[in-house]
């Protein structure tokens, strides 16, 4: 049995969130449903479109941000995101903290670390 679950976490900015899914070769579609166990669908803002059976769902709540919801079922979703999301999560903060850091006139020069980790060095100046 699958079913849709919830993430624990916010995506507060879709600008950052369009940059990550980009670079991991995903596409972020609005108003497009998205497709989980036995063909069912879930209506929400955005989608993140991945290429096995099921997709990422983004819906805005209260506080004005959206939560991610996916059927996590039999790993197809991992295979593309990360467990729990994980790779898909990281390239958001660092598009996230990269456009923030740009608006108030920082340069941001990105480093890939041996162990998978990003290195974000911010200059003054841009």
């Amino acid at each position: 049995m699958s079913h849709f679950t919830k993430m624990k976490t916010e995506i507060r900015d879709i600008q950052a969130l369009e940059f990550a899914c980009r670079e991991l070769g995903l596409d972020l579609l609005k108003d497009y449903p998205a497709r989980g166990y036995t063909g069912k669908l879930l209506s929400a803002d955005y989608v993140i479109k991945l290429k096995g059976p099921y997709d990422i769902a983004l819906s805005l709540g209260r506080t004005n941000t959206y939560t991610l919801t996916t059927d996590w079922y039999n790993g197809h979703v991992e295979k593309e995101v990360g467990k729990r999301a994980e790779r898909l999560l990281q390239h958001y903060a660092v598009h996230a903290a990269t456009l923030a850091a740009r608006k108030q006139g920082y340069a941001v020069e990105r480093r890939q670390m041996e162990d998978g980790s990003i290195k974000l060095i911010c200059r003054v100046g841009g």
